[in-house]
């Protein structure tokens, strides 16, 4: 079956077109996946995997994150008999590059990478390059408890179809951090953004574009100062059409950049360098990806009491996070073993609680039993996390191509 998604996404724009667009995905993908050639049953998965080692390539940078990976490897080796091994990354990319090297050199077997903690640009290039094993997600058996229809970017990654290619495992929104003992009114648009720093220069910056949050600070920005929106949904068309389209957002860095923590000469490396500087009282104004995680930061003292969060009033980027099995895996059965748990409403909630992690869930909650939907409602939203109806609209990350090429072009004008 031959789907032109170019055409789907091409709908005229309006108040229907994107929920239509997400609809068609949906029963697209169910259609699809009910065909697949990684059928096997869920039995036969599950004897294959036990005594595998599957080696997770997941960032590293967060003692949270990393925690709660250690305790999903105990649960799977006692349920399954797997052992994972977590691979800290400082960049998705580097794995991606791995695997895209062993492809190069014939190694169709037993790959050094088993699983990747993917979206974005990154599943793009390997959907492309053809390094992912499936579609398998239809095996999961969780995987019928997402939230497909209030969550559509759990089967679009970045206007990228997921296909089977890719399992959700958590929910994430561009917010930001502030320290409410020093700001008293917080900007409310990307251009009130500029207009505080220049009351309160030095006391903002975000991350070098080399770490994911300095990037989304970067569509996001351009989002908001772009004439006609609609045009970042699709790949770029031209060099033109990207210099015309990305004129206002050089334009405004130039002019926020000499308002930054150390004039903008320099950026802070990392989102984690960041929130440090933030509790350092270095930064009065931060960035996170995760709307929960300012109040799990509080609770494990990485943030001071004071600290809030705020989004802007037309909305901020959000997408889904998702684990992808390379072409090469050795391990493949353990990996869907893995992918498959992390979809359980156990690790679910153990992940949304923000004395953990505090990730949003990508369950639909009245898919759950009773009881645990019960367990999600009792789930503490954290001192600092908005409720979900002051979270605003969610804004779609622009298709990977311009995230690519506005990287690059930050770093010829502003790269250190």
């Amino acid at each position: 079956m031959n789907i032109n998604f170019n055409t789907i996404s091409s709908t005229k724009s309006g108040t229907t077109a994107k929920p239509l667009y997400y609809l068609i995905i949906t029963i697209i993908f169910l259609l699809l996946t009910s065909f697949s050639a990684y059928g096997n049953s869920w039995e036969d998965i599950t004897k294959k995997a036990k005594g595998q080692t599957v080696y997770w390539n997941a960032w590293g940078g967060s003692e949270e994150i990393n925690a709660y990976i250690s305790w999903v490897g105990s649960r799977v080796k006692d349920d399954h008999g797997v052992i994972l091994k977590h691979v800290k990354l400082a960049s998705t990319a580097d794995a991606v590059s791995r695997v895209l090297a062993e492809k190069a050199a014939g190694r169709t077997n037993n790959g050094s990478v088993d699983l990747i903690w993917i979206n974005g640009e990154n599943f793009a290039k390997m959907k492309e390059n053809e390094l992912l094993y499936g579609p398998f997600t239809e095996n999961l058996p969780n995987f019928k408890l997402v939230d497909f229809k209030g969550k559509p970017t759990t089967l679009i990654d970045f206007h990228v179809p997921v296909d089977g290619y890719e399992a959700p495992w958590g929910m994430a929104k561009f917010n930001f951090v502030y320290d409410s003992a020093r700001v008293s009114e917080t900007p409310k648009s990307i251009p009130e953004l500029l207009q505080w720093s220049e009351r309160h220069p030095g006391r903002f910056s975000y991350p070098h574009v080399t770490d994911f949050l300095g990037s989304t600070f970067l569509m996001q920005a351009l989002i908001e100062l772009t004439e006609n929106p609609e045009v970042l949904n699709h790949s770029v068309k031209s060099k033109a059409a990207f210099t015309k389209t990305t004129a206002q957002l050089w334009n405004y860095l130039n002019q926020l950049h000499p308002l930054l923590w150390r004039s903008g000469k320099s950026f802070p490396a990392s989102s984690s360098v960041q929130q440090q500087m933030l509790n350092d009282s270095e930064l009065d104004i931060a960035l996170s990806f995760n709307p929960s995680a300012t109040s799990a930061a509080i609770a494990n003292g990485s943030l001071p009491e004071s600290a809030r969060t705020f989004v802007l009033k037309k909305g901020t980027i959000g997408n889904t996070h998702f684990v992808a099995i390379p072409f090469n895996s050795g391990s493949s059965e353990g990996a869907m073993i893995v992918a498959n748990f992390l979809l359980s409403p156990e690790a679910q909630m153990q992940k949304q609680n923000p004395q953990i992690w505090g990730d949003s869930t990508v369950l639909s909650i009245a898919k759950l039993a009773a009881q645990d939907q019960q367990k999600f409602k009792s789930l503490p939203l954290g001192i600092a996390t908005l409720a979900p109806e002051k979270l605003g609209p969610t804004q779609p990350n622009p298709h990977p191509d311009w995230k690519n090429q506005l990287d690059a072009e930050w770093q010829r004008r502003y790269g250190q």
